[in-house]
């Protein structure tokens, strides 16, 4: 039986990936002894277990997922409005536009077309493809996460008391990946804030769902005040574009560079090698071969029981960091660290896989929840599938002042 039914080997990838971050934890109260696949599982599917006020929210726009074109299929996603206007613009549709409507269109275009004109017009679509398995041997040749050193820390400000205790953590991440790292080193005992810029709104239930134990706040990483956090920051936690970063000059080179002793941490969706190129973790799956892999019927593209790449990519950055304060803390050595939801995939790509999914194990999900008011609002998330902690309350999203 599976928790993370699949014909891929979605269960122990899940399983290493939270492995990790006990191994590196260095926190008395972690045992990786003591893992349950069960809570690991409810946690990677979170946004499944998440309830405000006892209403499972809408995660998925109607706009998001698989259509089929002239000659496949593409995978679109459009949960972020900005996203869904662009896509409806691309394909001149009306703003109130639905699903049928989007299908209608897309079944008279090539998926070339329609993929260049969604992109081109700043919307996000892939083509599904077959797995490539050159490619993914390719990428496996490198690090899972790459760690490079970029300096010396000129003062060694450790960890105080157990895990991160006294570490400060500014998270410049969405969606998911970036979102479960920063709330993994929260969990540890960091001080983590969360940055966002103004103008582009965080869905309530998303934070909710990821935001455990953080502060949050809106900035620009352009002003005086975000230089100030920087200044006395130890981790920045990176989830834009390569090519945003370097605009912004946050790119960990520039980074290295201005503020010796800051530990970098980035995610992407495709790696460095494509930094113009936005993405979530269900267009990976979608072009990377997952999708067809997952099919219920040869045709139709499936996807993963949960957004794995995500979630193990969220884990996997945060045991990095863990042993990158670990390592300046000890010797001085400052390290950049780093891995996409691409590198992760082509990881799942070569793990032993299986002709059809196993039966689901079952898994009582209210042994594995928490129940939090948030902002006069009665808020049921997943537990932490670190065993031996807890998760803090969520904070609402925007509303912590830009302080430390």
């Amino acid at each position: 039986m599976q928790a993370l039914p699949s014909r891929l080997a979605v269960d122990a990838l899940a399983r290493a990936s939270v492995l990790a971050v006990c191994r590196a934890a260095r926190h008395p109260s972690v045992r990786a002894a003591d893992l349950d696949l069960g809570r690991i599982a409810m946690a990677y599917r979170s946004d499944r277990s998440l309830t405000i006020d006892g209403h499972s929210p809408e995660v998925w726009s109607a706009l998001s997922g698989f259509w089929r074109t002239s000659d496949g299929w593409v995978r679109t996603h459009a949960n972020y409005p900005h996203h869904a206007r662009a896509l409806r613009n691309a394909l001149r549709l009306e703003d109130g536009a639905d699903a049928e409507s989007l299908g209608r269109v897309l079944i008279e275009r090539s998926t070339a077309e329609a993929v260049t004109r969604i992109t081109d017009a700043g919307g996000l679509a892939v083509p599904v493809r077959e797995e490539d398995p050159s490619s993914d041997r390719a990428l496996r040749e490198l690090p899972l996460v790459e760690s490079t050193p970029i300096g010396r820390a000129p003062h060694r400000r450790t960890a105080s008391g157990h895990g991160l205790a006294g570490i400060r953590v500014l998270d410049l991440t969405r969606v998911i990946a970036g979102p479960v790292c920063a709330r993994t080193l929260a969990l540890l005992g960091a001080d983590v804030l969360r940055v966002d810029p103004p103008g582009i709104p965080e869905p309530d239930w998303q934070h909710l769902d990821t935001g455990h134990g953080k502060r949050s706040t809106i900035l620009d990483a352009s002003s005086a005040r975000f230089a100030e956090l920087l200044s006395a920051a130890d981790v920045i936690v990176l989830g834009y574009r390569p090519v945003a970063l370097d605009r912004l000059g946050l790119s960990p080179v520039a980074l290295a560079e201005r503020h010796p002793g800051l530990i970098v941490a980035q995610l992407s969706a495709w790696g460095v090698d494509q930094p113009e190129r936005r993405g979530f973790d269900s267009l990976v799956q979608a072009e990377s071969g997952i999708a067809m892999i997952e099919s219920p019927d040869g045709d139709r593209p499936g996807a993963l029981p949960a957004q794995a790449l995500d979630h193990s990519a969220g884990y996997l950055l945060a045991a990095a960091i863990c042993d990158a304060v670990h390592d300046r803390d000890t010797t001085g050595t400052v390290r950049s660290v780093r891995t996409s939801l691409r590198r992760v995939a082509a990881e799942l790509l070569g793990m032993p896989r299986t002709t059809e999914p196993e039966p689901a194990s079952p898994i009582d999900p209210n042994a594995h929840t928490q129940r939090f008011r948030v902002d006069s609002h009665d808020v049921v998330t997943v537990r932490s599938a670190i065993p031996g902690l807890e998760f803090a309350a969520p904070r609402p999203w925007g509303l912590d002042a830009p302080t430390w």
